[in-house]
């Protein structure tokens, strides 16, 4: 397994997200579920049906991350374009794929594919397909692209299908420290100074607000467990002074 990180990006696609009437419940999942398998999520972009928008936005993170992963515009209307898009920034051709028909026929008559259906058939050339359990129409994978449906569930689905053909780095680790008691204010600058001494980790203070006022947490993400925990045990120190010196 490589120690370096992999990196991905997540290309939302859809007007009905931009225009708030959907609520997107897939990048925090997605997020959560590459962080699991060693992926760290660099990048989420939004972008309308708009064709040169997908494609230039594909074209940009493509080349920039080790995964890209769409999500929505893969359905059988005139507005799910994502298929199309993802040819065109691949520059190849795209057609019904005999083999997406048949996993469709897994759940459907042979004279139920409409032409509207059909639309979901249409893949890329040189692109391997992404099973879909719940409704059959396929996803795919071409280059370091996925693309997968919108709907949370079928999403899901696919990702696990083809999680096993990614290729992740160390997994992340996090610790978290509480810091009740203390505002930001109080221990920003010794915070700072030991994130300063340890640029490999991610160190970051996250204040919430309850009802007993507020609350802070820091958290601190590695991969190199040992530099992880020297970083926590400099944090604990730092605290429990801030803490003597209130009292």
């Amino acid at each position: 397994m490589p120690t370096e990180a992999v990196s991905a990006a997540i290309l939302v696609i859809g007007d009905e997200i931009l225009s708030g009437r959907t609520k997107d419940k897939n990048i925090g999942y997605i997020a959560e579920y590459l962080t699991g398998i060693g992926i760290n999520l660099r990048e989420v972009r939004v972008v309308p049906d708009v064709e040169v928008e997908i494609v230039d936005a594909v074209n940009a993170l493509r080349h920039r991350y080790t995964y890209v992963f769409t999500t929505g515009g893969i359905g059988p209307t005139h507005d799910d374009i994502t298929a199309d898009c993802i040819a065109k920034a691949f520059g190849v051709p795209i057609d019904v794929d005999p083999r997406a028909v048949e996993m469709m026929l897994q759940r459907m008559k042979r004279e139920d594919l409409n032409e509207a259906r059909l639309r979901m058939a249409r893949i890329p050339e040189g692109a391997d397909l992404v099973e879909n359990p719940i409704s059959r129409a396929p996803g795919f994978r071409i280059g370091n692209v996925v693309v997968m449906a919108g709907v949370p569930a079928i999403m899901q689905a696919m990702l696990d299908n083809v999680a096993p053909t990614l290729v992740g780095g160390t997994p992340v680790t996090s610790e978290t420290i509480k810091a009740d008691g203390l505002p930001e204010g109080l221990y920003a600058k010794p915070l700072g100074e030991i994130a300063a001494r340890y640029p490999a980790l991610s160190i970051g203070s996250y204040p919430s607000y309850g009802p007993s006022g507020f609350t802070n947490q820091i958290v601190v993400r590695g991969r190199d467990l040992d530099v992880l925990a020297a970083a926590v045990a400099e944090i604990r120190a730092a605290l429990a002074l801030l803490e003597s010196a209130k009292a």
